[in-house]
């Protein structure tokens, strides 16, 4: 049974005739409502707990036709033989002789205690079995149950990395278990609460705000009202579908509307489920348009769009490098003028902040805090949508464009400063043992660069609290953007960041994998293809160590591949001006590496270094016309021995090898553009350069 709202009248959703027979409290008008459960239900820790509970508010929302009863009780636990069983409390009894029409059962925090789940953990599917059967069989009428995922558990919980976060997960899916095995409804109250530890002061207990989610969760699954239609904003007019897989259209809507799409000759219907969610699935197409796209709800047109495209869609992210206007590149004004093609689309999820040297004001602070930082449709290119959009994206999306001759879309997220972390999933992060910790203290832990702390507190100064988010902070980036993604399918990723984790090298070996790992699972594509831009050079040290972590990292990581910068960065500045060769060499590697082009895309790459009778000869793959880029001698080229100290040597280009003579018969490594700011100028034929190296010698 499902109970609906609409415009002030409530609308149940059952025959008359069997109205009394189903309700024992129909006669007055009210149904009672149960919420069975723990401290979350309980209210613990709320300032004016009898009002702010999700209970209280419940009947607030539901109004005069409900009772709302609850049930909470503190640090009880479902498994009856845990350490406070909720079916041996008072609450329990009190519950079942309200009489509910409806019960609502949130339990399972208490049970991760290693009292409780790790002893007894084969009794909790027919412990909370018994107790669902015992609200139904105690009743003479019959009684709706609602079970619920957990509320979260955050990483500042005392036993998290000692239990807690393996056992709560292992409880979770057991939840899911018996609302299938006893075929009750289940109610998501993790989901919506999971990006919000900002809720939580005690990572266990949701203040007025979660109490409020909890609420506006459990009234829209009990009346079926989720707010009506809405699209993921993702989806626009002037956006580009993914080409040659099938057409993913997803959304929400009220429980039980029906909902039809007519695309390219394409049609599909379904209707929204219990949890207010609709997705439909068409046929693939290959690239064209403009098509139309109309979407129905219940017969009505919501959604009437004529200029959709259907070709490669690309993600473009990263840091400032990434977000680094068109118009502010190297001959940014003339390339913005001619920039017009209506078959080149661009999605600029825009920040609502820019994280500049500024004190943020209170309204966006609290938009920060609720995650709404970007905003951003699909535009046509045109010079006006081009000059604010990422350069090396543009240039990426030309190449594509010229070369393919089909439709592009580019999709750019990507904010100045931010680390990698802030853009990996939050349970990727809780469950990687080597950066779980980077979640703590994100204020001083020593993760995080001190650059990006000082600007970050700048920037929330105004408020003192001390949960207030910032784009910076682990997780952030890809709760507010990236995750309204990853429903839409995208052919690939470019990608440009690492300024904010070069003071740690070692740490972005193991941050820079899960993020690929994280963002291939959100997209459900173990092969999705990410290209990434190695950084440039800038009189900044240790970022030659940095540019060979990244460069062994492409060895290492399937189906990526490496842009080099190097040879346009600027020693001052970190953000160089000349963006039009990134993005081309971005455009190579797509153009060879996902489309089979036959293109050159890399630059030189040391294969082996051999020493024999006084000569050190180095050979490379693709090395197709050696060469250096302003016809000097070869420069930045060192050798060590057994001491580990490095020195200049003069070496010659011969064919695809570079040989030079040394008296040094224990030369054990060879180094190249081994400087913070290179002026390597080794490249082949194609004007592509060698990336900074280091090669021991055998």
């Amino acid at each position: 049974m499902r109970y609906q709202f609409h415009k002030g009248f409530l609308i149940i959703s059952i025959l008359v005739s069997i109205t009394f027979a189903v309700f024992g409290q129909a006669a007055t008008g009210k149904l009672r409502i149960a919420c069975v459960g723990n401290s979350v239900t309980y209210g613990f820790g709320l300032k004016n707990r009898d009002a702010e509970n999700y209970p209280a508010q419940l009947q607030k929302i539901l109004g005069d036709q409900f009772v709302v009863g609850n049930f909470g009780v503190n640090g009880a636990t479902l498994l009856s033989k845990g350490h406070n069983p909720y079916i041996k409390t008072e609450a329990y009894r009190q519950a079942l002789d309200f009489h509910p029409d409806m019960v609502v059962i949130d339990l399972g925090l208490n049970d991760t205690d290693p009292r409780n789940w790790p002893l007894y953990r084969d009794d909790f599917i027919p412990d909370y079995q018994n107790l669902i059967r015992s609200f139904q069989t105690d009743s003479p009428k019959m009684v709706k149950i609602f079970v619920c995922r957990m509320t979260p558990i955050f990483h500042t919980h005392p036993r998290f990395k000692s239990g807690t976060r393996d056992w709560f997960w292992q409880i979770q899916q057991t939840i899911e278990k018996v609302a299938e095995n006893m075929g009750v409804d289940l109610i998501d109250l993790h989901t919506p609460l999971y990006s919000r530890p900002d809720l939580f002061t005690d990572a266990l207990h949701p203040d007025v705000e979660g109490a409020g989610i909890i609420t506006k969760t459990i009234s829209a699954a009990i009346t079926g009202n989720y707010g009506g239609f809405k699209l993921s904003p993702v989806y626009s007019e002037h956006m580009v579908f993914q080409q040659a897989i099938p057409i993913q259209i997803s959304g929400t809507a009220n429980c039980n509307d029906h909902i039809q799409i007519n695309f390219a000759q394409n049609r599909g219907e379904c209707t929204t489920g219990s949890d207010g969610k609709w997705k439909l699935v068409l046929n693939q197409l290959t690239a064209g348009g403009p098509y139309p796209l109309q979407i129905f709800v219940n017969n009505k047109l919501e959604v009437d769009w004529k200029d959709i495209l259907v070709g490669e869609v690309w993600f473009c992210s990263g840091q400032s490098n990434m977000e680094f206007r068109l118009d502010q590149s190297e001959h940014g004004k003339e390339e913005t003028e001619k920039a017009t093609d209506s078959n080149l689309r661009l999605m600029n999820y825009n920040a609502i902040a820019a994280t500049s040297d500024e004190k943020w004001d209170s309204v966006t602070l609290v938009n920060i805090k609720r995650l709404d930082y970007f905003k951003g449709n699909w535009q046509q290119c045109s010079p006006k949508e081009a000059a604010r959009f990422s350069a090396i994206a543009y240039h990426f999306g030309k190449q594509l464009r010229d070369k393919l001759q089909i439709p592009i879309g580019l999709i750019q997220v990507a904010v100045g400063g931010a680390p990698a972390e802030s853009f990996i999933d939050r349970h990727s992060l809780e469950f990687n043992p080597k950066i779980v910790d980077v979640l703590l203290d994100w204020r001083n832990n020593d993760f995080v660069m001190d650059w990006c702390r000082q600007r970050g507190m700048k920037n929330i100064s105004l408020n003192n609290n001390a949960l207030q988010r910032h784009p910076f902070m682990p997780a952030y980036i890809f709760e507010s953007g990236i995750a309204h993604f990853k429903d839409f399918p995208v052919k690939g990723v470019i990608w440009y960041q690492g300024e904010s984790n070069a003071h740690n090298a070692e740490f972005y070996e193991v941050v820079f994998p899960e993020l690929i790992r994280s963002w291939r699972q959100s997209w459900n594509n173990s092969e999705l293809p990410f290209i990434y831009a190695q950084l440039s050079s800038i009189q900044r040290p240790g970022w030659e160590w940095f540019r060979d972590s990244q460069l062994r990292m492409a060895g290492m990581i399937p189906n990526t591949a490496m842009v080099v910068t190097s040879d346009l960065g600027d020693s001052l500045n970190v953000h160089p001006i000349r963006k039009r060769e990134v993005g081309e060499r971005f455009a190579l590697q797509a153009l060879k590496k996902v489309y089979g082009k036959k293109v050159e895309a890399d630059g030189p790459l040391p294969l082996k270094a051999t020493l024999n009778n006084g000569s050190v000869e180095i050979t490379f793959i693709h090395s197709h016309g050696l060469k250096t880029s302003d016809s000097n001698p070869l420069g930045e080229l060192e050798a060590a021995g057994d001491d580990g100290i490095f020195h200049p040597v003069t070496a010659e280009i011969r064919k695809e090898r570079i040989v030079f003579k040394t008296d040094n018969q224990h030369i054990k490594k060879i180094r190249y553009g081994w400087k913070p700011f290179s002026r390597g100028n080794l490249v082949n034929e194609a004007g592509l350069p060698a990336s900074t190296f280091e090669i021991e010698v055998h």
